[in-house]
C-alpha cells in the first residue's frame, strides 16, 4: 500500500497522510492482493472495503465487465445493481475514485442479463467523488418497467466528473435523492430504452434530476448529451430546485445514430409533474437553465412542461429546434398557461416559441427592438465537432460555433441579472465574449457556485485578458469556499478563438472548501479520451450570452 501523497496531485493538509489504492481489470488485478500499485485490486466493491475517507482509490485502463448484480432479482419489477457504492466520506476529505491519470477505466454491464431493473453504478454514500470512468452496456431485459440506469444517485455531497455514460437503456446519469451534488464536465450520449413498460424511448434521458423536497443544491455543469431517446435533460416530478448551466444538448428524441423520431425529444425539460393538478407539490421547485445550448432536437430546445410555477431560463441560445422555446405551464385547475422567466437567450432557426402568450421574456433577442440575429452574428454556424474531445481538464471544447462575431449586435445587450460578465454590459446567448465558463467542481460539499453561496473552494478567474479582439475579463468566477468565504481570484486567462479569455484549469475538487484559501484541489488533469464517434447532420447558427447565477423574482 502506497501512503502519503499522490504521485500526481497535492491533496492538501487535511488529506497528507491518506492512503492511496489501486485497481485494475483481472489478471492484473485480484481482490486478494493489497491494494497496492504493485498489486492492485481487481474491483471497485473490494477497494471500498478499504477505502476510508480521505483516500483515493486509482483505476487502471481496461475493460471492467459485470456479468451479475450484488444481489439477485426478487421480482421482475426488483431493482439490482453492478457496482453499489454505500461507504461515506467526510466533507474535508472525500473518498475519491479516480481513473488513473491517462487511462480510461470501462465499466461494462452488458453481461448482467437478470430479467428485472438494473442500475449500473448505485451511489448511496455521501462525499464520495467520481472521475474519469466511462459507463456503459446496462440493459432492460424485460417489458416490465421503465428505463435502467447508468448513474443512480441517492447520496449528498457528491462530484460525478469527466464520466463518459452511453448506451444505457434508460438514464445515463440521475439524481433520485440527495442534495448538493454537483455533475461535472459529463457526457451522456446514444442512449436508448427499447423495452420501456409505456413505451420505447420514453425515458431514455442523458441526465435526470427528480429528488425530493429540501434536497437542494444539485448542479449539472459543463455536461453534453446528444443522441438520447428521450430528452437531453429532465426534471419532471422534481420537488427541489436543480440547475443546468453551461451544458449542451441536441439531437435527442431519435433512435441514436439516425433520424428515426422516438420519445420525447427535448433539449431541456425544465420540470412539470404529469397531467394531474392534484400531483403538484404545495411548493413547486423553481428550476434554472442557464448558459445552456440546445440545437437540433426533435421538440423543444427549451421547455417548461407543464409545469405549474416559475422557471429560470437565462441567457440560452436555442438553434432549430421544434420549437426553440415551449413555454407551456399549466395551473391548478389543468388549464393551459405561461409560465417561466426568460432573459437574455436568443433563438434561430425553426420555430422561435410557442405558448409565449403574456410571458415575462423581457430582454431578450427577440423583444429588443434594435437586435436582429443572422449568420453574421457568429463566428461559426457549422454544427459538426460539437462532440470534439474536451480540453485537458475535462471542460468542453473551445469551438468557433454559436459564438458570437466581432461586431454582433448580440454583445452587450443582455440584462444584468448580477452575474460576472464582460464589456458594459453581458451578451446574449450562451456564451459571454471575454469569459469562459467556470468549469471547476469546487470540492464535494457545495453546489459550485451554482446554487445559494457558490462551492466549496472552487478556484474563481478574473476572466481572460484582452486579445486578439477579445473583451477583458471583469468579475471573478466561481463561488468561496462551502463554509470558508471566498477563493482567490485566478490569474487572467489566455487568449482563445476570437480573442476569447480562457480560464485557467481549476482544482478537480476543494477538500470541500477548507477555507477557501486553499481554493482548488488537485491540480493534476485526467487526458481526456478520444474523440467521441457521431454524425452529425444538421446545418446550424447562433449565439453567444451572460454568466451565472439566477436572479430570484418576487
Amino acid at each position: 500500500m502506497v501512503t502519503g501523497l499522490s504521485a500526481c496531485c497535492w491533496l492538501g493538509p487535511a488529506l497528507a497522510r491518506a492512503a492511496t489504492f489501486y485497481v485494475a481489470p483481472a489478471p492484473a488485478g485480484s481482490d486478494s492482493n493489497d491494494g497496492s500499485e504493485a498489486a492492485p485490486f481487481a474491483s471497485m466493491a473490494r477497494a471500498q472495503t478499504q477505502a476510508e475517507a480521505g483516500d483515493t482509490v486509482y483505476f487502471r485502463g481496461g475493460t471492467y465487465a459485470y456479468t451479475e448484480g450484488t444481489t439477485t432479482c426478487s421480482s421482475g419489477t426488483a431493482n439490482i445493481s453492478g457496482v453499489v457504492l454505500d461507504k461515506d466520506g467526510a466533507a474535508d476529505s472525500p473518498i475519491r475514485y479516480f481513473a488513473y491519470p491517462g487511462e480510461v477505466p470501462v465499466f461494462d454491464f452488458d453481461g448482467i442479463r437478470d430479467s428485472c431493473r438494473i442500475k449500473g453504478i448505485l451511489v448511496s454514500a455521501d462525499y464520495v467523488h467520481l472521475k474519469g470512468f466511462e459507463i456503459k452496456g446496462v440493459r432492460q431485459n424485460n417489458d416490465l418497467n421503465h428505463e435502467s440506469w447508468g448513474v443512480w444517485i441517492q447520496g449528498s455531497h457528491n462530484v460525478f466528473e469527466a464520466l463518459n455514460v452511453h448506451h444505457i437503456m434508460g438514464a445515463g446519469i440521475f439524481i433520485q435523492r440527495g442534495s448538493d451534488n454537483l455533475v461535472l464536465n459529463c457526457d451522456s450520449h446514444h442512449n436508448l430504452d427499447e423495452h420501456t413498460s409505456n413505451g420505447a424511448g420514453e425515458s431514455a434521458d442523458g441526465f435526470g434530476c427528480h429528488v425530493s423536497a429540501g434536497e437542494t443544491g444539485n448542479v449539472f455543469r459543463g455536461c453534453r448529451a446528444w443522441w438520447n431517446a428521450d430528452d437531453g435533460y429532465d426534471f419532471i416530478n422534481s420537488d427541489a430546485a436543480c440547475t443546468v448551466e453551461h451544458s449542451w444538448a441536441w439531437l435527442n428524441g431519435y433512435v441514436p445514430d439516425s433520424m428515426e423520431g422516438i420519445g420525447n425529444g427535448n433539449g431541456f425539460k425544465g420540470g412539470g409533474y404529469g397531467a394531474d393538478p392534484a400531483d403538484f407539490p404545495d411548493d413547486p421547485a423553481e428550476h434554472t437553465t442557464r448558459h445552456c445550448l440546445a440545437f437540433a432536437n426533435r421538440a423543444a430546445g427549451f421547455y417548461a412542461n407543464h409545469h405549474p410555477d416559475t422557471l429560470f431560463f437565462h441567457n440560452n441560445t436555442a438553434f432549430d429546434n421544434n420549437p426553440n422555446f415551449n413555454m407551456l405551464g399549466m395551473n391548478s385547475s389543468g388549464g393551459d398557461i405561461t409560465v417561466g422567466e426568460y432573459r437574455n437567450n436568443v433563438g434561430l432557426g425553426g420555430t422561435l416559441f410557442s405558448n409565449r402568450n403574456g410571458a415575462d421574456d423581457a430582454n431578450n433577442a427577440w423583444t429588443l427592438d434594435d437586435v436582429m440575429v443572422s449568420e453574421a452574428d457568429f463566428q461559426s454556424v457549422a454544427v459538426t465537432g460539437m462532440d470534439a474531445p474536451r480540453q485537458p481538464d475535462g471542460s468542453l471544447p473551445v469551438l468557433p460555433n454559436f459564438r458570437l462575431a466581432e461586431g454582433s449586435d448580440l454583445i452587450d445587450k443582455g440584462a444584468d441579472l448580477g452575474l460576472p460578465f464582460a464589456g458594459s454590459a453581458p451578451d446574449l446567448g450562451a456564451f459571454e465574449v471575454g469569459l469562459e465558463p467556470p468549469m471547476g467542481s469546487g470540492g464535494s460539499a457545495g453546489a459550485a457556485g451554482g446554487n445559494a453561496g457558490g462551492g466549496a473552494g472552487g478556484m474563481p478567474s478574473s476572466g481572460g485578458a484582452a486579445a486578439l479582439g477579445g473583451r477583458a475579463g471583469s468579475a471573478s468566477l466561481g463561488g468561496g469556499g462551502s463554509p470558508g468565504g471566498a477563493a482567490p481570484s485566478g490569474a487572467a486567462g489566455v487568449a482563445a478563438v476570437g480573442g476569447k479569455g480562457m480560464m485557467p484549469p481549476l482544482g478537480a475538487s476543494g477538500a470541500s472548501g477548507a477555507s477557501g484559501a486553499d481554493g482548488g484541489g488537485c491540480a493534476c488533469r485526467l487526458e481526456r479520451r478520444a474523440s467521441l464517434s457521431t454524425p452529425a447532420a444538421v446545418g446550424l447558427l447562433l449565439l453567444a450570452g451572460a454568466l451565472r447565477r439566477r436572479r430570484c423574482r418576487s
